[in-house]
């Protein structure tokens, strides 16, 4: 079980670095104490958040009384914006860790305090009754730049509006109905910082997306199911994430932030091809459920990543040459002929 440490108030980022250390069992890194920041410090240590990802992933993690979901609970409601960067960091750990085990019904008091923290933020951030839109354009208004040659007859075409996310209503408990809607928000959230998360977070997110789809990709070199190691609470093993329901508010999030991930600017050759792997589990978990929307996406997203690794032919300007040497020549003898 997790160590249980007594609950200390969090209200600064060395207050949040006291009570980590404490939690841990030892003193933090010295590049992440003696930052002038440590709260973004820790955001980018690869130790800590090794050791923190560990014990998520733990037996009996999750758990009402476990010490490290108090401490991310204290730490994001602690309101230091560089703080809650730090816990938006383990969602990917937390979201898969809970999903997978919350299929056997087991207590998570802990994992589902910490996201109805994430979930309310989100909900307060966006406002009561506010959905997430996106304005779609429609080719029977006249364009903007251009100016019509005929005036156009009537009114102009209504606008389309493409809801992405319903408004968040407010929860204050966890049931399985709004089990989706409540982690589908909270990656919504993950992936409005995605851009500051490490590669690290990233791949952890790829590696349990793969996991919640339950289906086996090319790139795999067996026919296992995919894994992802923790010890086992009862046999001392490794345990097997387990496949999970996959609504449209939860697999949009998700497949948003996998896209990120395969074609967004981080250069990193193994991260795109967790992503890849990823892409393709989900394509694959699409055309079981027979959802159009979501075998549309995927299917879309696997072809972009295909031809993002086509190689681009170099520019040639032999031809481009020849024909200014021609030009040339034309000018040259137009220019005699008058004169």
């Amino acid at each position: 079980m997790p160590t249980e440490v007594p609950p200390q108030p969090i209200h600064s980022a060395k207050d949040a670095m006291d009570s980590l250390a404490a939690m841990l069992g030892g003193a933090l890194p010295g590049p992440v104490v003696g930052a002038d920041d440590p709260a973004a410090a820790l955001l980018n240590d690869d130790d800590v958040a090794r050791n923190v990802t560990g014990r998520l992933r733990g037996p009996g993690s999750g758990a009402g009384n476990d010490g490290l979901c108090r401490w991310l609970y204290d730490a994001f409601r602690s309101n230091v914006p560089e703080l809650q960067l730090a816990v938006l960091r383990f969602v990917p750990t937390l979201a898969g860790v809970y999903l997978c085990r919350a299929v056997s019904r087991k207590p998570l008091a802990g994992f589902e305090a910490v996201l109805l923290a994430l979930y309310a933020h989100a909900a307060a951030q966006r406002g009561a009754g506010e959905a997430e839109t996106v304005t779609l354009p429609n080719l029977a208004n006249p364009s903007p730049y251009h100016d019509a040659k005929v005036p156009p007859k009537g009114k102009p075409a209504e606008l389309d509006v493409a809801v992405l996310s319903p408004p968040l209503e407010p929860h204050g408990t966890m049931r399985a109905t709004r089990r989706a809607r409540i982690v589908g928000a909270v990656l919504e959230l993950y992936h409005a910082k995605l851009a500051r998360m490490p590669v690290s977070s990233k791949m952890d997110f790829c590696e349990f997306s793969a996991a919640w789809a339950g289906t086996q990709s090319k790139l795999d070199d067996s026919d296992k199911p995919p894994r992802i190691t923790s010890s086992d609470a009862a046999g001392g093993g490794e345990e097997r994430w387990r496949r999970v329901p996959l609504p449209w508010e939860l697999f949009q999030p998700a497949l948003r932030i996998v896209a990120h991930c395969l074609l967004g600017p981080a250069h990193s050759d193994e991260l795109k091809a967790q992503a890849a792997r990823a892409a393709e589990c989900l394509y694959w978990r699409a055309t079981e459920t027979v959802d159009a929307r979501a075998v549309l996406a995927c299917r879309s997203l696997v072809r972009l990543s295909q031809m993002g690794e086509e190689p681009i032919p170099e520019p040639s300007f032999s031809s481009a040459i020849e024909n200014m040497a021609d030009l040339e020549a034309m000018r040259a003898n137009i220019l005699d002929g008058k004169n």
